[in-house]
């Protein structure tokens, strides 16, 4: 947009300066007859962005008469982070061009891609429906713990992403790592658990957490960590949730209050399979790919174990694991959420004699050592969050990853 980048930089064409005003009338209006003027296709994406701007502008404590003030809204944009000043320029473009050229802008060439390799606007579409059946997403976004609302990423933007990192991600695709998941990372694990807690009761389940999970992303000092270096509870160098949030505010490459990941459906051969794929007990993994095959991670290690293979392979680009990463309990718990509804049963089976617990590697408790891990108990029809010590074998547990994009 002209207001934040030079007109002869725009790069989805539409830049007409003379369209400004137009573009703020537009936006403050009530009832705009420039809506009106738009084919009729194209008038709800018109009110969708509008409000998205409204929106972006009342949670950054923009004056909302300023949307009609380019020089103000320069001043009040100034004030923002990189990645909220990038969001808010994009949005603003995005309207603009809408207006001259009567139309949505589209990345063509991303889409294209990320549906033939993806089939992404199917699976897009079926986890925002999910996240609004499970009482998510609200209007678009979550609340943070911080008290910021997080719009969810759109279809483009995961797009986009898709396609930037196409070569990078070519041999996770090739090893089935094609299912979409969006987690609201920035939402209190308390609020994930109850909503769980409310969905798997629909579905004649009950849900267990235990204690250590109560209030342990927002507690001073903060109970779980993420992203660790090492199991280690005076040497973890792991993150807090607040800090991964402050992080994502100042990285153009995230999602601010999200996280997007690939993992493998429940037949990683066949990407429109239904579900996950479960955790194979010990000798009964099969390998996935065929430049770099990749070896199931069968059940029977420690934690640790696993934790030390993901971190070893994050600087080995021949490891069959490499770009993969330890789950976190918000993962799981949207995991889970999918599963049950694709499936019809929760994620991580262990008592069928095939399934495995999950540790959740991607998080850790240093206060009591231990590793987030989680299951279903079919005897007792529970879905559980526990936590296990992170050097202890156990035969009926392994991990489960994704690869974050």
């Amino acid at each position: 947009m002209s207001l934040f980048r030079p007109v002869d930089r725009h790069p989805r064409g539409g830049g007409d300066p003379a369209s400004s005003a137009i573009l703020h009338e537009a936006i403050l209006a009530s009832s705009s007859s420039v809506r009106d003027s738009l084919p009729e296709q194209h008038r709800a994406h018109f009110e969708i962005l509008r409000q998205e701007i409204i929106d972006f502008a009342q949670a950054h404590n923009i004056p909302r008469e300023s949307l009609a003030k380019p020089d103000a809204l320069r001043e009040a944009a100034s004030k923002l982070f990189i990645p909220d000043l990038e969001h808010l320029a994009d949005l603003l473009e995005r309207f603009q061009y809408l207006l001259v050229n009567r139309e949505p802008w589209k990345n063509k060439e991303a889409l294209e891609y990320a549906e033939e390799y993806y089939h992404l606007e199917k699976q897009y579409d079926s986890q925002v429906s999910l996240l609004r059946e499970v009482g998510i997403l609200k209007e678009g976004a979550i609340t943070g713990i911080d008290g910021n609302k997080y719009p969810i990423p759109t279809l483009e933007q995961i797009a986009v992403r898709l396609f930037e990192r196409r070569e990078t991600l070519e041999t996770k695709h090739d090893q089935g790592f094609t299912k979409l998941l969006l987690v609201p990372f920035g939402m209190s694990l308390d609020t994930l658990t109850s909503l769980l807690n409310r969905f798997s009761s629909l579905h004649v389940c009950s849900f267990l957490a235990s204690p250590v999970y109560k209030g342990a992303d927002m507690s001073n000092p903060a109970k779980i960590i993420y992203d660790p270096k090492s199991f280690h509870k005076k040497d973890h160098r792991g993150k807090t949730k607040m800090q991964k949030l402050e992080d994502q505010a100042h990285n153009p490459n995230s999602f601010p209050g999200w996280t997007v990941h690939l993992l493998q459906p429940s037949n990683p051969s066949d990407q429109n399979s239904p579900g996950f794929a479960h955790i194979p007990m010990l000798g009964e993994g099969t390998s996935c790919g065929r430049e770099n095959s990749r070896p199931d991670l069968e059940a029977g290690s420690s934690a640790h174990e696993y934790f030390s293979i993901l971190q070893e392979a994050q600087n080995d680009p021949y490891s069959p694991y490499h770009h993969e990463s330890g789950m976190t309990s918000e993962d799981w718990i949207l995991a889970c959420i999918t599963h049950l509804k694709e499936i019809g049963r929760p994620l991580d089976d262990y008592m069928d004699g095939h399934e495995s617990m999950t540790y959740l590697t991607g998080a850790f408790f240093p206060s009591i050592d231990s590793v987030p891990r989680a299951s279903w108990n079919r005897t007792f029809r529970q879905i559980r969050l526990d936590d296990y010590d992170s050097h202890t074998q156990i035969g009926y547990t392994g991990a489960r990853t994704s690869v974050i994009i």
